[in-house]
């Protein structure tokens, strides 16, 4: 008797299980249920059909029904919403929305892939017409009806994160005068802080009306039709749509109506097989809790790559192969405006937080390309290393381009275990138009592995305010009247052989210029004199993101 396999939802996890399943197995009867009318699109992309980026909504279909069934002889049911898993019986409830009815369906595998929920919060007037989220095309219908049956000219988006930002850039490039409330300090908040500064400033930048450190408390509906929405601090806000994107939850009803395990995130507990509490179910995609390989915390992570990984191993696991599940990274990458912000790993906040010592941090600012070619821009790269043997944790970066690369390199080192001295004898791709002869991701394995040889010791940029260390600014003079630290002395490189009989020798020298790279050379010379030294990594572009992070940080003039 064939296999009886049955996937609840589709997307991202269920239809890539579904697509392998019949790759490894003719004989399987797979049967897919979604409850929505579409059951694989692409949720990446609602944003910029509602910006009309992406002006037909056909483009976002990735496969139909009929396509399914031809190419792999499976049966999609759209419409049809599973309510509820009967481990016992190996049974599911189906109501099939189209028809009225309800039928019970056998299975000996049941994979379920129910995704996320948007997050709602129950504020008061939260259910007004105008105010919605995007999660499905059509949610995106709706919004994009909306805009245009209200001429809509003003816009609230709720939430500073990836389809926070995403939104906002979209609903701007349509002509909507933008307004952003994020409760936390930083937009994208699973960034670290001084890492998130320059994304802040470049919003700005942009036009985007950006409320930081403030959450929105309720929203109104005024007599002329439009929608107010008030924030903790008081503040009201005029809209004419809100956009919310609070992120998702796991979807888990269906597995706590099952008695199936729950992790301590709130999602689907599973092994490396991406298989239950129950030996006859899988779980994929955003609705599971899964552990991060770097820092090893259980972790919800709503991306596509992840969830089609995990649909691809619950296929080979049905099909009685082994295959391993290795956990997240956290890979990711946001556009907004122009600029590109992308992360791998752990970051500092998350590794704190998680009781971890032993790390370090550099920062570095070159050029996607070499300076001699026009267009390069400047990428903000921070790496994250173990002491003392230098194994990867993490990398964030910030810029206009070449963005992605990089931290696409750094995540592969990163799943194979490699560190900063590996990052030194990288062989990358070089011409003057894509790069450098010594990468951003080779000067990060570079600065960072002569900080763990002792050639580089570093200071720490939030000690700034506190420490008893001369500070010595080593920019030539003009850049040191255009804005240094307060109480440092300027000796510029140029002229540090002749003069630096000027510092003292019987007190530390935290020596700084704007990017990095002309302390390096001081401190190398001074040290070799006999000079206690530390350097500041990333120099005063790296303190100008601290600097906005408040007095905590230090101070500066």
């Amino acid at each position: 008797m064939a296999q009886r396999v049955r996937i609840v939802g589709g997307v991202a996890g269920g239809a890539s299980c579904a697509a392998r399943l019949r790759r490894l197995s003719e004989d399987a009867e797979i049967v897919v249920f979604d409850r929505g009318p579409y059951v694989s699109f692409a949720n990446c992309g609602l944003p910029y059909h509602v910006g009309d980026v992406i002006p037909d909504e056909r483009q976002l279909l990735v496969a139909s029904p009929e396509l399914f069934r031809d190419r792999f002889a499976i049966e999609v049911r759209i419409e049809s919403e599973v309510l509820s898993v009967d481990v016992q019986k190996r049974e599911i409830e189906v109501e099939d929305r189209r028809e009225g009815r309800r039928y019970r369906e056998p299975y000996d595998a049941l994979v379920l892939a129910p995704g996320g929920a948007p997050i709602r919060p129950p504020l008061p007037g939260i259910d007004a017409p105008g105010i919605f989220s995007l999660r499905t095309i059509p949610d995106s219908r709706r919004i994009r009806a909306w805009l245009a049956e209200h001429q809509a000219t003003q816009a609230v988006v709720v939430g500073g994160g990836f389809i926070g930002l995403e939104m906002a850039e979209n609903l701007a490039h349509r002509g909507l005068a933008v307004t952003l409330v994020e409760q936390l300090p930083q937009p994208l908040p699973p960034l670290d802080p001084e890492m998130a500064v320059p994304v802040a400033g470049h919003l700005r930048a942009r036009g985007v009306d950006l409320r930081l450190g403030d959450a929105v408390a309720a929203f109104e509906l005024t007599s002329s039709g439009r929608l107010r929405v008030r924030t903790a601090s008081g503040a009201e806000l005029s809209a004419d749509v809100v956009i919310l994107g609070l992120g998702v939850k796991p979807e888990t009803t269906l597995a706590r109506g099952a008695g199936l395990a729950l992790g301590p995130s709130g999602g689907i507990r599973v092994d490396e097989r991406m298989q239950t509490s129950d030996p006859h179910v899988w779980a994929v995609g955003d609705a599971v809790e899964v552990v991060h390989v770097v820092s090893g915390t259980p972790h919800i992570l709503p991306l596509a790559g992840p969830a089609n990984r995990q649909g691809r191993l619950a296929a080979d696991a049905i099909a009685g192969r082994e295959p391993r599940f290795r956990g997240v990274q956290s890979t990711s990458v946001c556009g907004a405006f122009g600029l590109v912000i992308a992360q791998t790993g752990a970051s500092e906040r998350g590794l704190r937080a998680a009781g971890a010592e032993g790390f370090e941090s550099i920062y570095l600012h070159p050029g996607h390309h070499v300076g001699y070619f026009p267009g390069a821009r400047p990428i903000h790269l921070k790496l994250i290393f173990q002491k003392p043997g230098g194994r990867l944790l993490g990398a964030q970066a910030v810029g206009e381009e070449g963005v992605e690369r990089r931290i696409d390199v750094l995540a592969t080192a990163i799943q194979l275990g490699a560190t900063v001295f590996d990052l030194e004898e990288a062989e990358l791709c070089y011409a003057p138009q894509f790069g450098a002869a010594k990468d951003p991701v080779n000067m990060a394995g570079m600065i960072a592995a002569n900080h763990l040889r002792g050639d580089l010791p570093l200071a720490d940029w939030r000690s700034v305010g506190e420490t008893d260390a001369l500070l010595v600014d080593v920019r030539e003079p003009a850049e040191f009247a255009a804005g240094h630290l307060e109480h440092a002395v300027n000796l510029p490189l140029s002229e540090l052989r002749r003069r630096s009989d000027e510092l003292p020798r019987d007190r530390e020298l935290w020596v700084y210029c704007q990017a990095g790279q002309r302390s390096y050379y001081a401190l190398r010379a001074l040290r070799q004199w006999g000079y206690d030294v530390r350097n500041l990594p990333g120099g005063y572009e790296t303190w100008n993101a601290f600097r906005e992070l408040g007095p905590s940080a230090g101070s500066s003039r």
